[in-house]
């Protein structure tokens, strides 16, 4: 009789084992590690969708030459003749020479530091010489980032403060060249950060 009730136990704790062993109909799989695994590709599908779109925004967007050898030629067709080959060709006034896009501090105002990002292009009068003004680009741009420095944020933020730089830039680069002088400066991007 005690071996039968031995038995009877032995027999009753394995099936409690072989229970604890059997994992129930829920247990091993995890919703919300799935969720988030496809919540988390979704996210990443959106992104990179979102920047491919803002790549090809930029993409279309014209080049500062371009704008320029595009009004060039409008101004040429005008006139009967149109010159390609890459190079700026002259309007009615003078010629006009992009320079470069510009990043330089601003002098330290009340706030936190900032800065302008500046593209521009200069137009020079009929007598000037391309190669001058070409070999003389390294004191141009020395000049107009020497004036930027100079300048405050709140300087720089009214119209008049632009028109002032525009003259002071002028007059700067005038005082060294030899032949031919700006006529004007045009801002093709302005940005203070």
């Amino acid at each position: 009789m005690a071996d039968e009730k031995e038995v009877a136990a032995i027999e009753e704790g394995g099936k409690a084992k072989a229970k604890a062993k059997k994992p129930s109909d829920g247990e091993g799989k995890n919703y919300l590690l799935t969720a988030v695994l496809v919540l988390n590709v979704i996210l990443m599908v959106a992104i990179a969708y979102l920047q491919f779109t803002a790549h090809q925004r930029q993409k279309e967007r014209q080049d500062v030459r371009d704008l320029i050898r595009e009004q060039v030629s409008v101004a040429l067709d005008k006139k009967g003749s149109v010159e390609d080959g890459g190079k700026i060709g002259p309007e009615t006034d003078g010629l006009l020479y992009p320079l470069k896009g510009f990043t330089a501090n601003l002098a330290q105002g009340d706030g936190p530091r900032r800065f302008l990002r500046m593209t521009a292009v200069l137009k020079f009068s009929k007598t000037s010489r391309e190669e001058e003004f070409k070999a003389r680009e390294p004191q141009i741009r020395d000049r107009i980032i020497s004036i930027i420095n100079s300048k405050r944020p709140e300087d720089l933020l009214k119209v008049e403060g632009k028109a002032y730089l525009k003259e002071e830039i002028k007059a700067a680069i005038n005082a060294f060249l030899v032949d031919g002088h700006v006529v004007d400066v045009f801002y093709v991007g302005f940005q203070i950060n």
